[in-house]
């Protein structure tokens, strides 16, 4: 196995991908749109409004003689060919920084090694049963999965279409049984039935019934709405699905969730990626990460809009026009903050995001704007006041009301395990929210 590894928000010299120069001719300068017909799984799903991760988003993108990572980490192979995506904030040892942004923002267990260096394929499927949990839990805020099913029945109340041909196979000689068919609408369908499987298969995993737990009550809805369900069902269930994929966008949650199930499934039988052409693997996206885990620091003093859940859509003209979604709208009305967060190296925090922000706080009435990003040298909070008067009539100066500061979240780079790296985490992640204590 040939394997390469890169971080995230990097430039790489083209020379250094030349064993893997397959899998690189797969994705170089390819949209993460252009890749869906792959077996590569991309969390959290693409939506038309997020700020984040887009259609248009490259995993690596070329710039000269060299290629650029974003923001997507994960892992990706193609052959014998492996690429995996580390953030970095990553040492020697273990992506602690990607562990820890999982546990904290996905409630990952840490009971399963994560660790990349020796299976990437294993790393693979281990993300894949991880987020099981995650996905059914959100696919099932909207109740159970119901929809119209046709079923069999051989019995003296006939209630639908009779089936001449089964009749006569069953009912011969006549004893009162009519064969027919009957539409119905049923929890207990192929889709259910898929989740499942899902679950049983996850059951027979060292670790499954521990992983269960963190959904055991969807589970158990899940279980009770299947009594239908045959293990040697199993392919049949599976062929199912992929012919008739979840359609409507209201329960895109199930569509996320029934493309997981089968991914899942699909490993049973021939390993992720069968085929030497085939792309698989799976990436994150950093930004909505750390945007969410920026989120469960700071949620008692800010608001947050959700542009992948749709949730909070703010806008910018009257008649709902100008759909927007800052990050974080501070609840203090009388000294508003507009915060953003930002998954990236400080100087790469430039004019376009310095736009957006100025006119969420135009919009907002606040004279006060945060970026939030991570960083490793523990470098002071640079503030940045807004200039007043122009060049033409040299009368620039600045002002002294209006201002943007970036904000950086100190990430240890001394960490010994990921325990010490934790325990190093919760200290720095005091030390960032008291700047926000005073508003």
């Amino acid at each position: 196995m040939k394997l390469l590894k890169i971080k995230d928000n990097s430039q790489i010299k083209r020379a250094e991908f030349s064993d893997i120069k397959n899998l690189t001719r797969k994705i170089a300068d390819k949209t993460v749109e252009q890749l869906e017909c792959e077996d590569i799984f991309v969390f959290p799903e693409i939506t038309k409004n997020s700020a984040g991760l887009t259609n248009e988003q490259m995993i690596l993108e070329t710039v000269n003689d060299r290629f650029r990572s974003g923001n997507l980490m994960g892992f990706l192979g193609c052959g014998d060919e492996r690429l995996v995506i580390e953030s970095r904030f990553c040492g020697e040892n273990e992506d602690w920084f990607f562990r820890y942004l999982l546990c904290k923002v996905l409630d990952f267990p840490n009971f399963v090694n994560l660790d990349t260096g020796f299976d990437p394929d294993n790393s693979i499927f281990n993300f894949l049963l991880l987020l099981f949990p995650y996905y059914l839990k959100t696919a099932m805020r909207k109740g159970l999965f119901k929809k119209y099913i046709r079923r069999e029945y051989n019995d003296g109340n006939v209630k639908g279409m009779i089936d001449v041909a089964r009749h006569i196979k069953k009912n011969i000689p006549f004893i009162g049984n009519i064969a027919y068919t009957q539409r119905e609408f049923s929890y207990d369908n192929s889709l259910t039935e898929l989740v499942r499987h899902t679950i049983e298969y996850i059951k027979g995993k060292p670790y499954g019934n521990n992983l269960l737990q963190k959904a055991k009550d969807e589970v158990k809805l899940i279980v009770s709405a299947t009594p239908g369900y045959e293990l040697y069902d199993r392919q049949k269930i599976i062929n199912e699905n992929k012919r008739d994929p979840i359609r409507h966008t209201y329960f895109r949650e199930y569509l996320a969730l029934q493309r997981l199930c089968l991914v899942i499934l699909k490993h049973r039988k021939h390993q992720i990626g069968y085929g030497a052409q085939r792309i698989h693997g799976i990436l994150f996206d950093g930004a909505w990460l750390w945007e969410e885990y920026m989120n469960l620091l700071i949620k008692d003093h800010f608001y947050h809009p959700m542009n992948k859940g749709r949730r909070g859509a703010q806008w910018l003209f009257d008649g709902n026009v100008g759909l927007i979604y800052p990050d974080f709208i501070g609840k203090n009305s009388e000294n508003r903050i507009i915060a953003d967060a930002k998954y990236k190296p400080i100087d790469n925090i430039g004019t376009r995001d310095y736009l957006q922000v100025l006119a969420y706080m135009y919009r907002f009435d606040s004279k006060t704007g945060y970026y939030l990003y991570p960083e490793t040298e523990g470098a002071d909070d640079l503030k940045l006041w807004m200039n007043r008067g122009t060049t033409y009539e040299k009368n620039v100066m600045p002002r002294n009301d209006i201002s943007v500061t970036k904000h950086g979240l100190k990430i240890p780079a001394d960490a010994v395990s990921y325990d010490d790296f934790a325990a190093k985490m919760q200290t720095f992640e005091h030390e960032f929210t008291q700047e926000f204590i005073s508003f």
